[in-house]
């Protein structure tokens, strides 16, 4: 027996009505739809749920853009605040940092204008591998030592 607010596929596939109910009698009208093996599993939801969803994270994502592009001293506040998000960042040398604060700003902008996220987290795995480097001194040699070989 699955849990509530969760299924298996083959209860999607046979029992479509059933899963369906299931689905409406979700408080947040969705359900977890479990694959077999390495398939990865699926979020079944509403269309309007979905739309809901969607609104509140462009609204959001806006009103922070809009916020931290109308003052200058919010760009310093987001470049305090964002180790308490990402605690990786205390890794990063002070101009990464803020770097990363500009850049995540600019990104979300962007993504929000796509309506994906995908830029956003590609974003922050790409300078979450830049800390993880920047936090193993032996890295930091090796990359330096390349970066001095470089500009010979």
């Amino acid at each position: 027996m699955s849990a509530a607010g969760e299924i298996n596929f083959s209860e999607l596939s046979n029992k479509p009505a059933e899963s369906v109910r299931k689905l409406q009698a979700s408080p947040d009208q969705t359900l977890l739809v479990r694959r077999r093996g390495d398939e990865e599993d699926l979020v079944l939801t509403t269309a309007t749920k979905a739309a809901e969803v969607r609104e509140v994270v462009s609204f959001t994502t806006s009103l922070f853009v809009a916020l931290l592009q109308h003052s200058k001293g919010a760009s310093g506040l987001i470049a305090d605040v964002m180790p308490k998000v990402f605690p990786w960042m205390r890794f990063l040398p002070d101009d990464d940092r803020r770097l990363f604060a500009v850049e995540i700003v600019e990104v979300l902008e962007a993504s929000n204008s796509l309506g994906t996220p995908a830029p956003v987290l590609q974003l922050i795995t790409e300078w979450r591998h830049t800390a993880e480097v920047c936090a193993d001194p032996r890295l930091v040699e090796i990359f330096t030592k390349g970066r001095a070989a470089d500009d010979r």
